[in-house]
């Protein structure tokens, strides 16, 4: 049992996260499969799943920062850990960052709007019954504003009902969870006779379902037991787990009067698009318009210069181009509701079979992607300075639908993230063998060498061996003064890092570049491979090209385009 917190505090903040992430974990399954709105896409228990998983990191990023610099000074933080304000700040940014689709989306606000409450109280330890009374409220409502066009029946519903019933009640933080939590099992009950959708497939809203695990959490983070279910019959919807109970829920089946029967048809926009932005408030509205005539499903939230933007579009390039306008968006993620996937919905999707075998890996740009991908790989990009959640690489092997995965993560700092993200997927059926690659060259070596015809485990040895044999460098620009292995560097010097250590410093990128590939080479090597970054010089990988046939023979050398991949440039050496 966690500790059971007596005020709302930042520890409390710790509490709640991971609590809902343990609740939503458990139910992301059954959430999924009831999600007919406002697209059968079945992936609304996921996405807040991966919400609440970022918000989780970057509340553990607080305090772990505290342990090691000893709080920041504030009159809550020195001894004591982060103040209330840094741990619902944290919580909410992270959410915002991580949000993935609607729901997840809409959570994050709501998380937002808890932690603006909880952030006017400036470095406060705690808050009281009162003070969570303000901060739901707060919560529904710049939830409901974010959307361009609010449906009851929905998480908004729900949102509010918590909101509306935490209000007219006095009494401790615990008090008031529990009568949000009952509030919100009461509307999540009723959304069936709100949404048609929701009555013809004989479910609850999913988004809802959702936030009522998440309200549960907060209720096991005061009391330390799972919230009972309401004594009133629509409370009593939702059971004692926070499960919904649905007397009339049913699964569609071939008799029905068609694939609609149950869920509506398909006939939305074509394409989810999201993105974070960098922009002002005026740009962000105007945005708004601009985007509201395009599709439907817009969500926009955040603020203080940064966005989170999510939009149903039949023009994805249209929506990007929007952001464009606005601000610099970042972090784009489309995707296609293409006929026979999950967004066909009802029983009319056909099912299909999985491979027999895949691989997922971590990449560092979208030229590596785009590579990774024609090579038959399930690609996840990765965004330098942050760390990927174990759910996402989760994610990306339910995407990959196969029976055995070979997982590449191709960098060091993930490889811990990457085994807690085999070992949930192996609780979930299917064998998965981590190859701790520590560049995206090693990952391309052992992509080489992939053979799904062979046997699992010969495969796996193979694949090891290719990566292990390869030798890894990059070229990037140092951002601060520091102590490393060559030396001290300044702020803009140009480092050479073999192996994952810096090996080299200079001034020039071209320079740097060929005594790190000399290093390399002096010890043997048969292929040379190049990974060239955005900001890399154009120039480079002729020059690089020439001093390896010039100067060792029978060494080949092959280029690829990286993208945006933060560093300069990656060296590998097989």
């Amino acid at each position: 049992m966690a500790q059971v917190a007596q005020t709302f505090d930042a520890p409390a903040v710790r509490t709640w996260c991971g609590l809902a992430l343990r609740a939503l974990g458990r139910a992301r399954e059954e959430i999924d499969a009831i999600n007919v709105y406002p697209v059968a896409d079945g992936d609304t228990g996921t996405n807040l799943y991966l919400t609440v998983e970022s918000a989780a990191a970057a509340v553990e990023a607080v305090f772990a920062a505290h342990e090691v610099g000893g709080g920041t000074g504030g009159a809550a933080g020195t001894s004591s850990g982060p103040s209330l304000a840094d741990a619902a700040r944290a919580m909410a940014h992270g959410a915002l960052i991580g949000a993935r689709g609607n729901s997840g989306t809409i959570l994050a606000q709501l998380l937002r709007g808890m932690a603006q409450v909880f952030a006017a109280d400036g470095d406060r330890a705690h808050t009281d019954g009162r003070g969570l009374c303000l901060a739901l409220r707060r919560a529904a409502d710049s939830a409901r504003q974010a959307v361009a066009h609010p449906m009851e029946g929905t998480v908004l519903s729900v949102a509010s009902a918590a909101a509306d019933a935490a209000t007219g009640t006095e009494g401790d933080c615990g008090t008031v969870a529990l009568a949000a939590y009952q509030g919100a099992c009461a509307a999540l009950a009723a959304t069936p006779g709100q949404l048609a959708v929701l009555e013809r497939a004989g479910v609850v809203d999913a988004g809802g379902r959702g936030l009522v695990a998440v309200l549960a959490a907060l209720v096991e983070t005061f009391t330390g037991r799972t919230p009972k279910q309401g004594a009133s019959p629509s409370a009593a919807a939702v059971a004692a787990d926070g499960r919904p109970v649905v007397p009339h829920a049913r699964v569609c089946a071939a008799e029905d009067d068609g694939p609609g029967a149950c869920a509506p048809p398909a006939s939305g926009p074509a394409f989810e698009v999201i993105y974070l932005l960098d922009a002002e408030d005026a740009a962000v509205a105007r945005l708004r318009e601009r985007l509201d005539g395009l599709g439907d499903s817009l969500v926009v939230v955040g603020g203080d210069g940064l966005w989170n933007v999510h939009v149903h579009v039949d023009d994805a390039g249209a929506a990007v181009e929007a952001g464009v306008e606005a601000g610099r968006p970042h972090r784009i993620r489309i995707t296609h509701f293409g006929a026979g996937d999950a967004h066909t919905g009802g029983s009319g999707r056909p099912h299909r079979e999985r491979a027999q075998r895949a691989v997922v890996a971590v990449v560092p740009g979208e030229g590596l992607a785009g590579l990774y991908t024609e090579a038959g790989a399930t690609a996840v990009l990765a965004r330098p300075g942050e760390q990927l959640a174990s759910g996402e690489l989760v994610e990306a092997v339910r995407r990959a639908h196969a029976r055995e995965v070979v997982l590449l993560p191709n960098d060091p700092e993930l490889r811990h993230t990457a085994s807690a993200a085999a070992e949930q997927a192996r609780g979930e059926g299917v064998r998965v063998a981590l190859i701790p690659t520590r560049s995206a060259v090693q990952g391309i070596a052992a992509l080489a060498v992939h053979e799904p015809g062979r046997r699992f485990d010969e495969d796996v040895v193979a694949m090891t061996s290719a990566a292990g044999a390869t030798r890894h460098a990059e070229v990037a620009v140092a951002e601060r003064q520091s102590w490393t292995t060559a030396g001290i560097c300044q702020a803009g010097d140009v480092l050479g890092l073999i192996d994952g250590d810096v090996a080299v410093i200079g001034s020039d990128v071209a320079a740097t570049a060929e005594t790190v590939l000399d290093r390399m080479l002096s010890a043997g090597g048969e292929l040379v491979t190049l990974v060239l970054g955005d900001e890399a010089p154009g120039s480079i990988a002729d020059r690089l090209q020439t001093r390896v046939r010039e100067t060792y023979l029978a060494v080949d050398t092959v280029v690829y385009q990286g993208g945006r991949q933060g560093a300069l440039l990656l060296i590998g050496v097989e």
